[in-house]
């Protein structure tokens, strides 16, 4: 007979015969009945199998233990029980991996997220991973169809490059020399002439460089994949490797950019409602009762567009009607997360997208504006998160984009190529970046960007 997944038995019709395979939750009853109750991956629910013991081998029933893998084969029947509309009488129950109880991590009493991270291989089989995992996949998914519905070339950018993408994050760097006898030039210093590439090379912090190279050819493109930050964070909102979503887009201005940017989120926000909604109702019900809410307040509502000066005079108010933040405020910092949220939660109770920033806290690349203190920068803001998008205007003239890199004292050792896309038919152009985990923090409500990645790479943490 061939298998059934657990998602489509639930909304089968009674009256056939049917084979589910899964792992057991949990197992209970009495000395004549036994209650399992199953689940395969596919969805949150568990479907319920009875099991009347005198037809069953003692054996067997023994082996079905919490965390067992079986394959269970018997009637679908409407429920006498709450909670689920159908439920399997077992005829006949195989024994795929038998579970130890007694060493199982995975207990029925509640444990922390501290030490389900401790045993991230065994972790995704509880409901609220597997809850997680199954949202991040259709994110994914959502990501491809968005850009692809509106005619964007998705771009593979490398993953190991010579360039830094400037201050975007300290790199992890990538050698095959011997690290206990490396070559030494002629200075005394490391020979990366000798290594594999020649010269010396990271894991990517940003596909944005190459992004913009890929823009003025093609028009629209997006890079979605991996990227790497050696920065020594601890912290809820930090990972060591991370996805990044970058569109890049020829002939957008920063107006056009924060109208992909609001539209973009949206869809993705509600295409989890739409897709996801026994997932997120769980964990709305679980953790995070205003969730749903949440998530909706965002599909229907028009993002503020708000000038960074305007933003700071709104926190230099509230300081003086007796806020406090950790961080002080003026014009001219970069504003943390506190700032961020109190605009977004306090100030306007909707997302922000913030612009117009100090061209000293932001990147070489981004165009100046006609003040020359200010660059077309912006932020999308969110409830609970703070920055979720970050992106710009990038500069199109070549001569104020050189004269940027001087003023900052940039070696242009490995620009020259990113200059030429100035050089050559420059044009006017735009991208940003949007963390796929930000984006999973906020469409799950989870509170650690370490529980929405299937195996977090941090500071002393690289297991599995």
């Amino acid at each position: 007979m061939e298998r059934t997944k657990i998602k489509e038995l639930l909304l089968a019709k009674p009256g056939q015969k049917v084979l589910a395979k899964g792992w057991v939750r949990t197992k209970r009853g009495n000395k004549d009945i036994a209650f399992i109750a199953l689940n395969d991956g596919s969805t949150i629910n568990n479907i319920q199998i009875v099991v009347n013991k005198a037809q069953i081998d003692s054996n067997i029933l023994a082996k079905v233990t919490t965390g067992a893998c079986i394959g269970v084969c018997g009637d679908l029947v409407e429920s006498v029980g709450s909670g689920q509309a159908v439920e399997i009488q077992a005829s006949e129950i195989e024994i795929y991996g038998e579970c130890d109880p007694m060493r199982y991590p995975l207990q029925k009493k509640d444990t922390s997220f501290e030490f389900l991270r401790s045993v991230a291989h065994m972790r995704m089989r509880t409901n609220t991973f597997g809850a997680v995992l199954r949202i991040r996949n259709q994110m994914a998914f959502a990501i491809h169809e968005y850009f692809h519905s509106k005619g964007f070339v998705y771009l593979n950018t490398p993953l190991i490059t010579e360039s830094d993408c400037e201050g975007a994050g300290q790199m992890f760097q990538v050698t095959t020399l011997d690290l206990e006898n490396p070559p030494r030039n002629k200075k005394g210093g490391i020979d990366y002439a000798k290594d594999f590439f020649g010269k010396q090379t990271s894991l990517t912090v940003s596909g944005q460089l190459e992004g913009e190279l890929g823009a003025t050819a093609l028009g629209e493109i997006y890079t979605f994949g991996p990227t790497f930050r050696a920065e020594n964070s601890n912290t809820p909102r930090h990972l060591a490797e991370f996805w990044m979503i970058e569109p890049e887009m020829a002939f957008y201005d920063i107006t056009d950019n924060m109208n992909l940017a609001e539209d973009f989120i949206k869809h993705l926000v509600k295409y989890a409602l739409d897709n996801c909604y026994d997932d997120i109702k769980f964990l709305n019900d679980r953790y995070d009762n205003e969730l749903i809410d949440r998530l909706k307040s965002v599909i229907g509502t028009d993002f503020v567009r708000l000038e960074y000066t305007e933003g700071i005079k709104i926190l230099e108010k509230a300081v003086a009607d007796g806020t406090q933040f950790e961080y002080p405020v003026s014009w001219g910092v970069d504003l943390q997360s506190e700032h961020e949220r109190y605009l977004v939660e306090k100030h306007f109770g909707k997302p922000v997208i913030l612009t117009g920033y100090p061209k000293d806290i932001k990147a070489f690349y981004m165009k100046q504006n006609e003040d020359g203190k200010t660059v077309r920068a912006m932020d999308v803001l969110f409830p609970k998160i703070g920055e979720i998008i970050g992106g710009s205007e990038r500069e199109s003239s070549l001569e104020k984009l050189e004269k940027r890199i001087d003023e900052l004292h940039m070696s242009r050792t490995n620009l020259e190529w990113y200059i030429d896309t100035r050089r050559f038919g420059s044009c006017p152009h735009s991208g940003f970046g949007l963390g796929f985990e930000r984006l999973l923090l906020f469409v799950t409500g989870m509170q650690n960007i370490r529980d929405v990645i299937p195996f977090p790479r941090t500071p002393k943490n690289a297991e599995f």
